[in-house]
């Protein structure tokens, strides 16, 4: 989705002040250069108070001052945190889970597909849209909120879920075969049999249940935007804030939706990003997680959450609000946008602080944000609906996603499948190589010089012949230990591993074993490799294997190197085969991310056309570039550390936005601590 400038601003309720001052932040926001705010989403109880008593006094007050001080509005439906007569009325209508019965209280603890949850929803989201349909500045609306199906498994959804069995499987004897129910005698010899899948021993009903799960929230937002969709102007869009798996921040692909079906119904793709900071500020995340929204649709995205103050660590230092942003909008955001706008003085989010402090009043935060705001005002034009064509792309698959919660890497839990998919995307950040995201439901991979894979622990025959055939037409392939093991049910395949890619790969395994005291050491061919810049000491070409290793032999493929171990030694860590016109990198191990940065390296200098546009530079100092609506190329420089760096324009010959100077080709420049760069070419 194009837009005609950049979006800036941060979530707003006047629900929430203490007093009433929404004149006031208005005014405020104006001075700071924010024209966008996002209202409504998490304010049903105070526009419906009472069942059928609807009350638009607070939306009307921040949308009439909003237009006073040309801010446009984002209005999201109300409907992911429900008022209490609701829950009163239905008591039902709280999600049954695995953890048991909600009880009221916490968001996002109801039942989407309870009947009378969903009556309530689309009353008072006609009765909003009804009340606002005229408003000229609002320009687009949120559906929900980081929308999950939150464990929901009570009687009616488990009997939908029989009933999606039963379409998916009209013969229940094939049920039972690609489930492999005989085990331990769940088989289930008629429907009427089938008993709370809450107690499933079998992973693969699991899984199956699970990504029913994952449709129920493609059907609930689909539904939500046919509504909204009805009152909406041609020129407003349907957006969704997506989130993504946490620890205690963002940290990649999300497992309980199906992003990628789930934004069918909408006009642009929209996500909260959330990281570390201080000096654990990385924009790993930003880029990461950014490129997943990209992917969406494709197509620019909105960044509609993101920290400003946020959690009590996360406080940024000087510059760092500056840094984050810049790099939002380099990875194809056309927004910005904080939670919150204020902090809150009660309730759970207390200190989790918005732009503003709990005194309202001007603070370094809120200073750096308007020289951002200023700083659009001025040359937005030239940031806005950046495209940005990449040669490399990571594939993302919610099965195997579930498949390694299920069945976890060592130490690693829930988060094994994305700590894999971060252990390679984050070393292409580290080495500069922008990159796309595809989903597994694609099979046409020739856009792409080199398709990454990790860890794809459960794919379909087609799929994985379609990754083989695109290595032999002249693809590059990047895949990992854990891939190509079982099907779509979970069901290990039954002949040697790697399933399919064997001849692809050119090796086989049939053992593998958690590493104890197992390290790998580059050889000197590839430890000497020139391409990275990498400056830090600890950095050394050897480094112990954590939580998984293959015990890999080559058949056609040739070993980069091996396990330093005496009982493992004559086992591949690392192979490269030649497969057709292509090439396939194997990694049978998980070791140190700097070390995999060398590998990378290495297979990247043989390909054909390396994708190292920038081996001079190394993280901390990150280069992105982007094609902007005057058809320029604009090249970010980012300095994610605590001290100078220096960069060279390479390439052509440019502007510097910020300062307005001219910085010819070849020229060196230096960045600040936490600084920022920005090159449109002449």
């Amino acid at each position: 989705m194009k837009t005609d400038h950049l979006l800036f601003g941060a979530a707003y309720y006047s629900e929430y002040l203490p007093y009433d001052r929404v004149e006031k932040d208005m005014e405020m926001m104006e001075k700071a250069g924010m024209n966008t705010i996002r209202i409504a989403e998490s304010t049903w109880s105070t526009i419906e108070p009472k069942d059928g008593i609807f009350d638009f006094t607070h939306l009307d007050k921040m949308l009439e001052a909003a237009a006073r001080h040309h801010i446009s509005v984002i209005v999201g439906t109300p409907t992911y945190a429900i008022p209490a007569w609701l829950a009163k009325k239905y008591p039902d209508i709280l999600a049954l889970t695995n953890n048991g019965q909600n009880i009221y209280g916490a968001r996002q603890n109801m039942d989407i597909t309870h009947a009378g949850y969903l009556f309530h929803c689309e009353r008072v989201i006609r009765a909003m849209m009804e009340h606002i349909k005229d408003v000229p500045h609002i320009i687009g609306f949120q559906l929900d909120n980081e929308t999950k199906s939150y464990g929901t498994a009570g009687p009616r959804v488990q009997a939908m879920f029989v009933d999606y069995l039963k379409e998916k499987y009209p013969d229940i004897n094939e049920f039972n075969r690609e489930f492999g129910l005989d085990y331990w005698s769940n088989r289930v010899n008629t429907w009427e049999d089938f008993l709370d899948i809450r107690g499933t021993i079998n992973e693969s009903l699991a899984a199956e249940f699970a990504k029913f799960q994952r449709l129920l929230v493609t059907r609930f937002l689909a539904w939500q935007a046919a509504i909204v969709s009805g009152y909406k102007r041609p020129d407003q869009f349907i957006t969704q804030n997506f989130d993504y798996d946490w620890t205690d921040h963002s940290i990649g692909y999300q497992p309980e939706v199906n992003q990628y079906e789930a934004a069918r119904c909408m006009t642009v793709a929209g996500c909260d990003i959330y990281h570390p900071s201080q000096s654990l500020l990385t924009g790993e995340e930003i880029t990461f997680c950014g490129n997943i929204s990209r992917s969406l649709k494709k197509d620019n995205y909105l960044v509609l959450e993101t920290q400003a103050q946020g959690n009590i660590a996360w406080l940024p230092y000087p510059g760092q609000l500056r840094l984050q942003a810049y790099s939002h909008i380099a990875n194809g955001s056309n927004s910005v946008m904080y939670w919150h706008w204020h902090s809150i003085h009660n309730a759970i989010e207390s200190y989790w602080k918005g732009i503003l402090s709990h005194d309202f009043s001007e603070n370094e935060t809120y200073r750096e944000a308007a020289s951002i705001g200023a700083d659009w005002k001025r040359i937005g034009t030239h940031l806005s609906n950046l495209q940005k064509k990449n040669r490399a792309a990571i594939l993302l698959d919610n099965n195997s996603l579930t498949g390694l919660r299920l069945f976890p890497l060592k130490d690693l839990g829930n988060y094994s499948y994305n700590t894999v998919a971060r252990w390679l995307g984050d070393a292409l950040y580290h080495l500069n190589i922008e990159y796309d995201m595809i989903s597994s439901a694609e099979r046409d991979f020739s856009s792409y010089e080199c398709l990454i894979v990790p860890a794809l622990y459960s794919a379909s025959e087609d799929l994985l012949t379609a990754i083989s055939d695109y290595v032999k037409n002249g693809g590059h392939l990047i895949t990992t230990f854990r891939s190509g093991f079982s099907d779509e049910q979970l069901k290990i395949y039954a002949d040697t591993q790697p399933h399919i890619l064997q001849e692809c790969l050119g090796i086989h395994y049939d053992q593998y074993t958690y590493p104890v005291d197992v390290s790998v050491t580059l050889p000197d061919f590839m430890a000497s490799d020139v391409g990275s810049s990498c400056s830090d000491e600890s950095c050394t070409n050897s480094s112990k294997c954590l939580h998984w290793m293959d015990l890999v032999t080559c058949d056609t493929a040739t070993p980069l190197f091996f396990y330093d171990h005496p009982v493992w030694k004559k086992y591949a860590a690392a192979t490269v085969n030649q497969f057709g016109k292509g090439s396939a990198l194997y990694l049978s191990s998980m070791f140190d991310g700097a070390l995999l940065e060398k590998v990378l390296v290495h297979y990247f200098a043989s390909l054909p056309e390396t994708l190292l546009a920038h081996p001079e530079c190394h993280f901390p100092l990150i280069i992105r570039e982007g094609v902007n609506d005057f058809g320029k190329r604009v090249r970010f420089y980012f300095n994610y550390s605590g001290e100078k760096q220096t960069a060279i324009c390479k390439g052509f010959s440019g502007t510097e936005l910020l300062s307005g100077r001219k910085i010819m080709e070849q020229e060196t420049f230096s960045l600040e601590p936490w600084g920022v760069v920005i090159v449109e070419e002449n």
